[in-house]
């Protein structure tokens, strides 16, 4: 914030226009600072311009203080805000200064929108899980997909121990343009998804496992070896990673197919027809 921004803040505070509060959080946000304590902050506020989602805010290790200049920063733009592995305790000291943010305690998120979430839900993500242990990773690639718009259910529990819960529930997958599997062990799970659906599947190694897991690397190594043509990999317990880029085919998928049904029939009564399941 230079001089002249400094300058209209005032007068803007001056006709009425904001409130002290709204001054102080621009202040914050320009100076970085909150509860006197200094942080190098450097919001990419162009971000969503260049990739169509603002800056993500990853919380673990920053104080308090940073994370709410940070947040100030884009819901000043009217951005919508995410920010993930927030701890309990991080949380519930944002929440006193910004009541409105919602904390998932499973994912460790935290989300705030000042445009409220209006918009209907495009595309389709499925989001599978291998065991229950799974659940706080899969449940962050499920808020990364609400905040970026995207229409998302769970399967959860249908890891190859029991082989025949599974294909129980592919009807539940079907018509899914990507698909995120979350699995820990022997990373097994995402391959055998593989081999029943004609989409993507975002294969997410958690580090959920005895010893030899090593921390997640085994089912890490095991997904990046799957036979499986369609599976991809993120790193471990990266279930943002896993639902953000799941979504952005989502979305790109459901652009494509708007782009490609015309909104009415020619007077020849030719046209085109939306994939299946769109």
């Amino acid at each position: 914030m230079n001089r002249k921004d400094c300058l209209n803040a005032a007068q803007q505070l001056l006709a009425g226009n904001i409130t002290p509060e709204q001054l102080a959080d621009q202040l914050l946000a320009a100076l970085g600072t909150a509860t006197g304590v200094e942080h190098a902050l450097s919001v990419d506020m162009d971000r969503s311009l260049r990739c169509g989602f603002p800056e993500v805010i990853y919380g673990e290790g920053k104080t308090v203080g940073a994370i709410l200049a940070a947040a100030a920063q884009l819901l000043d733009r009217g951005e919508r805000v995410l920010a993930t592995r927030v701890s309990p305790e991080q949380a519930e000291e944002i929440r006193q200064e910004r009541p409105e943010a919602v904390y998932n305690s499973v994912a460790r998120t935290l989300r705030s929108n000042p445009l409220g979430d209006k918009a209907a839900p495009v595309g389709r993500v499925a989001v599978v899980t291998a065991g229950t242990t799974d659940l706080p990773v899969a449940e962050e690639a499920l808020v990364t997909l609400e905040w970026m718009g995207v229409a998302a259910n769970a399967v959860h529990d249908v890891g190859v121990a029991g082989p025949h819960r599974l294909p129980e529930r592919l009807g539940e997958l079907a018509g899914s343009d990507a698909i995120v599997v979350v699995a820990g062990m022997e990373g097994a799970l995402p391959s055998v998804v593989g081999g029943y659906v004609d989409c993507p599947v975002i294969a997410v190694p958690t580090s959920v496992g005895y010893g030899a897991n090593f921390g997640g690397a085994s089912a890490l190594l095991s997904m990046l070896n799957s036979c499986a043509s369609n599976v991809a990999v993120v790193n471990i317990d990266a279930g943002f990673k896993g639902g953000y880029v799941a979504g952005m085919i989502a979305r790109r998928s459901s652009q494509s197919c708007a782009e490609s049904s015309p909104a009415e029939p020619s007077d020849r009564g030719e046209g085109g027809d939306a994939r299946p399941g769109a």
